[in-house]
């Protein structure tokens, strides 16, 4: 039978990518890619780069298709999140079934970890329960950009007895710290609502293109750094196109 494999290939560091994950690679007939357009090339460059770097026999076939756009403008996100999502198991499952052979192995390099902030795995979840095409999956984990942000800052990620809140910069912006959570991360904030926190005892490590040569990392108390990651962002977003960033809020005892 066809399988599938769901391979974490690191927060942007080829040397990010686990053994575990190299034995995966060179398992793979077939890798499927979503080009997501010219800004955000090296994107594609890092998992083309992986498989040259860590696969013995180059037979392999890459097989690149545009990912679908996502609404963003509309002020129905879940909906506009879910219309991507069918859309791209729309793409997956006509290619699995057009270029993976019964007796293949086909691959989707995610970037981090699988299992953090990341649709493959529903999206694969859904193909199968559909029942058009079959195949077995195996997910391997990856280097996640928390726990790069939380290596490069060199700080852990939890403080002794407490707990960590893991949220989206939308949720962050609309409902504010979450009262009981003296650390929370937040994944890609594209406007900056760690400001909201700028009044209050509350420290900021943040990283932008973690693991890659244009890191960012800044790290301080809100109030004082928080204008400082705004511009530089704002900077990096201009020069590069995209920007993918990850940060921790940790209130201060």
């Amino acid at each position: 039978m066809r399988r599938m494999l769901l391979i974490g290939i690191g927060a942007g560091d080829p040397q990010y990518v686990t053994q575990q994950a190299i034995g995966a690679l060179n398992e793979v007939d077939v890798f499927f890619v979503m080009d997501k357009g010219e800004e955000k090339d090296d994107l594609v460059a890092l998992r083309r780069e992986v498989c040259e770097r860590f696969i013995e026999d180059q037979s392999y076939r890459i097989v690149a298709v545009r990912d679908p756009e996502r609404d963003r403008t509309t002020g129905a996100y879940a909906a506009a999140v879910e219309d991507w999502r069918r859309e791209r198991a729309e793409i997956w499952e006509r290619l699995i079934d057009e270029q993976l052979g019964e007796d293949d192995v086909g691959a989707i390099l995610v970037w981090g970890d699988p299992a953090l902030y990341d649709s493959t795995i529903a999206i694969v979840d859904g193909l199968l329960a559909a029942g058009r095409v079959r195949f077995e999956v195996e997910v391997i984990p990856g280097i996640s950009a928390v726990a790069a942000l939380c290596a490069r800052h060199r700080i852990a990620l939890n403080r002794v007895g407490e707990a960590v809140h893991i949220t989206t910069g939308r949720r962050l912006a609309r409902e504010g710290l979450p009262a009981n959570a003296p650390d929370v991360v937040v994944m890609l904030d594209a406007h900056c609502a760690f400001m909201q926190t700028a009044d209050t005892d509350t420290d900021i490590y943040w990283g932008a293109y973690l693991g890659t040569p244009d890191e960012i990392l800044i790290a301080g108390a809100v109030a004082e750094v928080g204008g400082e990651i705004e511009r530089v962002r704002a900077q990096a977003r201009e020069r590069k196109g995209w920007i993918m960033d990850t940060y921790l809020l940790r209130r201060r005892r």
